[in-house]
């Protein structure tokens, strides 16, 4: 058979390369800031874009679809090709994916710091930037799969099951926790409320985790290992059941992120019983990628790139154990809101995605400029710089978490809580400080490979085009002997995508459908009112200052919440809020019952500078919400939009929403003015020009109002009047 000559496409491998080292650079760089900001609060520079409350989703956001996202691409649109024996399907749509899909992260850069988010982990990015992705996915899709029809292989490899897996996936996943209604050009409420809006997010939230930063890398893992340990895949079976069991297994997990909260019982017991069930086929995958390096432990010994790979199919197990373990409630009654969660997270995603990320960009680079690596050396002080910086990174917070977890739930003998709130952050900002250490260690180590990749490019030339040759697909393909049953969907692309998407569609239908359509699993309380205008704008206004980045809104069942925050959190009393605000992290206080708690001239202290009302406080001033306006001219839009999404105001209420807004204002601005406190504290603040005189006008007064309402509607009046005195 005469063979065909063709090319493969490495400029666009190499744009996502260094794609993926600039925004994982910003992204890292980032997360430093960060992790300095929690202990250091000088570090937020009193400036609005700057704030961790804003820079955290920046960090999260670069590192996710910035730095692990162009790895993906750079991965896939390298292997691909070769897997397929065929160029990309069409440059310009590989020129299109790739210049979107960068100008989605400086959009998204650009108005996360301007506070622009949708306030849902994972999935901050407004609804222009979620249409923009939409279409970008779909780009790439056709770009994939055209590849994959046209390719002169019979069989699809593994890696290629896990790429079309991932990409029907994540598609389904955006397109479901997007929905959300636009109330103007950058903003936009969650089509979702309460209770449905927590489960629908986690379950994307959860999911984005395995299906952006597990599946994709686990088909570059199959595909870039053997590659570079020159071994075949150890088991070809191992691999059918993995793939397999995986993505039916994974999409149920979600569910976990919320143990103990209002979401119903038979619901987070399906998350906890899927999430024990996922070690089996990760630490299968595990397993199938250190065994392919049998009889290759010299080589491990030797290679920089196998070292990296191998520590980061490491930490890859690491992690699908501990998740597993983590949605045990016994061990999530510990573990939540608390910075294990966060140590956990960054095993996975400095050890798997970081790691792996490093070895293949080690492999590629020569690879496409046909040059050998300028420093074996160099890349082997990156890992052990890496290495040492993951160590320091994730044992300080799993200490700091066992801490919070001990010093939250400790009684005195009396029976009265042991610690103030307050006591059990200061202590653990040692670890916070080490922490910082640690991703200084790992960021030195990506510079030192910066250098070493500039230095491998700059002695070569980079082979655009590299020729190959390789016999055309046959129209009949011809089967001798035994065949094993997997060959037969392997030659079939989309009947492939079809059956990927029927085994992930079916956890996530099952899980979903029953609580928007039973309505017992979101019993309604009488008492729950919709938000005034003036607090639907102050609640807006936190959303979009990533209060729920430090603080939850959600008490559990637990002796110690309740007597600390009070009564625990109930599914009715999140009916109207658009999106939910239960939070995953707890750097500062839970917020559900804030109501009431301090009066007016308190939180006005508070945010001018929270050390006005606790000295060690270790979070930022926001200056800027006594200074700035209320936007008042989206009222009316943003009351139509929750009246459509449901909520139950009067019918004409949006025309006189403004008036409504303005008397509760000037009831807290008036009740301000009057009081000592403020008066002596403003006559004494320098750095802040505060006008008392307009100041019912400012944000501070709507964030105010936010913040006076918040679990409220369920509170004991008695009790409510006894917190004010």
């Amino acid at each position: 058979m005469q063979l065909e000559k063709f090319y493969y496409d490495n400029k666009v491998v190499k744009w996502f390369a260094y794609a993926t080292i600039l925004w994982g650079t910003v992204g890292m760089l980032a997360g430093l800031l960060a992790a300095i900001q929690i202990y250091l609060p000088a570090a937020n520079f009193n400036l609005a874009p700057t704030t961790f409350g804003r820079v955290r989703p920046l960090h999260t956001n670069a590192v996710i679809f910035a730095f692990v996202g162009n790895g993906i691409f750079m991965g896939v649109y390298y292997s691909l090709q070769r897997l397929c024996k065929a160029r990309m399907y069409s440059d310009l749509l590989s020129k299109i994916h790739f210049w979107g899909w960068q100008l989605i992260i400086v959009a998204a850069a650009i108005t996360l710091l301007a506070g622009y988010t949708t306030g849902k982990e994972y999935a901050e990015l407004e609804w222009p930037i979620d249409i923009a992705i939409t279409l970008v996915w779909v780009v790439f899709g056709i770009n994939m799969f055209g590849t994959i029809l046209k390719r002169r292989e019979s069989h699809l490899y593994v890696a290629i099951w896990f790429y079309i897996g991932t990409w029907v996936t994540v598609a389904m996943l955006h397109i479901v926790n997007s929905f959300e209604i636009p109330v103007s050009f950058m903003k936009s409420y969650s089509w979702y409320a309460g209770v449905q809006d927590a489960l629908v997010q986690w379950w994307y939230g959860h999911n984005a985790v395995a299906f952006f930063l597990t599946t994709p890398y686990l088909g570059i893992m199959y595909y870039f290992l053997p590659k570079a340990a020159n071994r075949p895949v150890y088991s070809y079976r191992l691999s059918i059941i993995h793939f397999w069991a995986l993505i039916f297994i994974y999409i149920w997990a979600g569910p976990h992120h919320l143990l103990y909260t209002a979401l119903p019982d038979w619901a987070q017991s399906l998350g906890t019983v899927f999430s024990i069930m996922l070690i089996a086929p990760s630490w299968g995958g595990m397993l199938n990628g250190l065994f392919t390096l049998r009889g290759a432990w010299d080589k491990v010994r030797e290679d920089p790139i196998l070292k990296f790979m191998v520590v980061a199919i490491t930490c890859y197990g690491m992690a699908t154990f501990e998740g597993p373990m983590l949605s045990l409630k016994n061990v999530n009654a510990i573990s939540h809101f608390t910075d294990w969660t966060i140590a956990h997270v960054h095993v996975g995603a400095l050890g798997w995605n970081g790691f792996l990320t490093f070895g293949v960009l080690y492999w590629i680079i020569p690879k496409i400029f046909n040059t050998q690596l300028h420093s074996r050396k160099l890349a082997t002080t990156h890992f052990w710089f890496g290495t040492l910086g993951i160590i320091l990174y994730a044992v300080p917070l799993y200490w700091a978490g066992f801490e919070q977890a001990m010093m939250w739930k400790s009684f005195g003998e009396e029976g009265n809580l042991k610690f103030q709130f307050m006591e059990t952050v200061t202590s653990i900002l040692p670890m916070y400080m080490l922490r910082s250490l640690g991703g200084l260690l790992y960021l030195t180590g990506v510079f030192i490979m910066i250098y070493n990749i500039w230095k491998t490019v700059a002695k070569s030339k980079l082979v655009a085009n590299e020729a190959a040759e390789a016999a055309p697909l046959p129209k009949v393909i011809e089967t001798h002997g035994k065949q094993h049953w997997h060959r037969w969907i392997e030659r079939r692309p989309i009947q492939l995508l079809v059956f990927s998407l029927v085994a992930v569609a079916i956890g996530g239908i099952l899980e979903l459908v029953p609580t928007f359509l039973i309505k017992s699993n979101v019993p309604t309380i009488t008492s729950v009112k919709p938000y005034t205008p003036l607090e639907l704008q102050g609640r807006d206004i936190y959303i979009r200052e990533g209060c729920y980045t430090c603080h939850s809104q959600m008490i559990r069942p637990f002796r110690d919440e309740v007597e600390r925050y009070g009564e625990y959190s109930k599914a009715g009393e999140f009916v109207y809020d658009h999106p939910f605000q239960w939070g995953s992290k707890r750097t500062g206080p839970d917020l559900a019952r804030i109501g009431g708690k301090y009066n007016n001239s308190w939180h006005f202290m508070h945010m001018l500078n929270p050390r006005n009302t606790s000295d060690k406080s270790i979070m930022p001033n926001y200056p800027w919400l006594f200074n700035d306006d209320l936007d008042q001219s989206v009222t009316r839009a943003k009351i139509q939009a929750m009246q459509t999404l449901g909520v139950p105001y009067e019918k004409g209420f949006e025309n006189v929403a403004n008036e409504d807004l303005n008397r509760q204002a000037n009831e807290i601005a008036n009740n301000l003015r009057n009081d000592k406190r403020v008066k002596d504290l403003v006559a004494v603040t320098e750095d802040v020009d505060i006008d008392m005189k307009s100041i019912e006008k400012k944000e501070i007064i709507a964030l105010i109002a936010y913040l006076q309402r918040v679990g409220t509607d369920i509170k004991k009046p008695e009790k409510q009047l006894a917190e004010n005195r």
